[in-house]
């Protein structure tokens, strides 16, 4: 006898959503691939900068040549037309997940959430069986066609939305998004042309429209009374971010989502009208079960746990930055600073500032000029530099920040030598002063 557990978990359904989500996936994953070689981004974030910042411990990955990282993104491209049409699916799917996995370790100045949540994506679609039907892969092998998944894979992927959206919702509830200063400072700057997203309406249809629909927006797809509402306002959601934002495939990722909150039957009727649509209601419980709900069970709890670290660190994250990444923490914020970078020789005690453009492209010096990670590795950089030279230096960073339009603020201590610091994902950057955001409010 299956208990309730194996009962809800394990009962097999249609597979129509996860298979049409396969196609969709695999198609932004080749868009996403030749994107970035049409669009210029290979040379301009991989090729161009004399160096590239990766994430903090990964300092060792490198670009590859020219050919070889153009070479890479093509069979990336080919990778996910492999996935959409369902050929060598685990392969493909591998190899995507390990190389987006490089790109994205190896260069995190056009860092955004998106990037984070499609390499998550990735590796759990390695493991669900999304080729078992209409695939090229299940036509050339029966033994591997199956027209049923276990319910379980529903409620992970519906389980793994709801953290997204949710976490993206209350990071919202902050006094620049709720008196709608910062939805009015991100349409100056990101929709200047735009007058009709200059008016002050338009900033509270934007507070209240970007809090409601996050928070709201899956148990509104779960229920069946108000699921169109909620396919509706997504489509006019995301469009808009697309347009707005430019942000590449994820308003069309997250719109494909949608497939996972329809009838299976209506989704088999209208895209694949050759498939057999699976009608029973066998209960399959795997061999690996445990480890199945073990590793399930702590990627969860790990979705749900990394977004609330920066409450352990001292200050406002939204000044220091620490513990923002792979926390959807989503349009919150825009920084803009001023800083200058002092290399001291510890020899002969003589100091000069540093010019960025001996050693930066554009957007790493606006990085390096605003966040704390950037500026860390910089230092390090710099002392890394002048120690091949034979010199010995120390680093002073005096940086003025602005949050949101306010006026600068004092960001750095420039009596730190920033070189000689350590870095810690878990605790507070002590050459970051104290932050003072809501008491110089224009």
């Amino acid at each position: 006898m299956y208990s309730k557990w194996d009962k809800w978990l394990f009962q097999q359904v249609d597979n129509s959503a996860l298979v049409l989500f396969r196609i969709f996936f695999g198609f932004l994953l080749a868009c996403e691939a030749f994107g970035h070689i049409a669009l210029g981004a290979v040379d301009k974030h991989f090729l161009q900068p004399q160096f590239t910042f990766t994430f903090i411990g990964f300092e060792f990955l490198e670009p590859l040549p020219a050919p070889l990282m153009y070479g890479l993104f093509i069979l990336m491209g080919i990778a996910g037309l492999l996935i959409m049409v369902g050929y060598k699916y685990r392969m493909a799917m591998l190899f995507y997940a390990f190389v987006w996995t490089y790109v994205y370790l190896l260069q995190k100045t056009s860092y955004n959430n998106h990037y984070y949540l499609l390499m998550l994506l990735n590796y759990i679609m390695v493991f669900l069986p999304a080729h078992r039907s209409v695939s090229l892969d299940a036509k050339w092998n029966s033994m591997l066609r199956k027209e049923h998944m276990s319910r379980w894979i529903y409620i992970f992927i519906i389980a793994f939305l709801f953290i997204v959206y949710s976490y993206a919702s209350v990071a919202k509830f902050y006094p620049d998004w709720i008196d709608t200063s910062f939805p009015k400072h991100l349409m100056k700057i990101r929709a200047g042309d735009w007058s009709i997203l200059q008016q002050e309406w338009a900033h509270w249809a934007i507070m209240i429209y970007g809090l409601t629909f996050d928070i709201l927006i899956i148990p509104l797809l779960l229920w069946k009374r108000t699921r169109m509402i909620a396919v509706i306002a997504s489509f006019f959601f995301h469009i808009f971010n697309s347009i707005i934002f430019k942000i590449g495939i994820f308003p069309y990722l997250a719109l494909a989502f949608l497939v996972f909150f329809f009838n299976p039957k209506a989704i088999q009727k209208r895209f694949f009208k050759k498939k057999n649509f699976y009608e029973g209601n066998e209960v399959i419980v795997p061999s690996f079960k445990k480890p199945l709900l073990l590793i399930s069970t702590g990627f969860l709890l790990l979705m749900l746990l990394l977004p609330l670290r920066h409450w352990m660190i001292t200050d406002d994250v939204l000044w220091t930055e620490e513990g923002h990444r792979l926390s959807w923490r989503m349009m919150l914020r825009n920084r803009r600073g001023y800083t200058t970078y002092y290399i001291e020789n510890k020899k002969t005690g003589s100091r000069k500032p540093v010019n960025y453009n001996d050693y930066l492209t554009k957007k790493q010096s606006y990085n390096v000029q605003t966040k704390p990670d950037f500026m860390w590795q910089f230092a390090q950089k710099l002392k890394e530099l002048h120690a091949a030279k034979g010199e010995d230096i120390a680093v002073y960073i005096d940086a003025k920040v602005s949050i949101n339009g306010r006026p600068m603020q004092q960001f750095t201590d420039k009596k730190i030598d920033v070189a000689a610091q350590e870095w810690s994902h878990w605790s507070h950057t002590e050459w970051i002063l104290p932050s003072s955001l809501y008491k110089n409010k224009e």
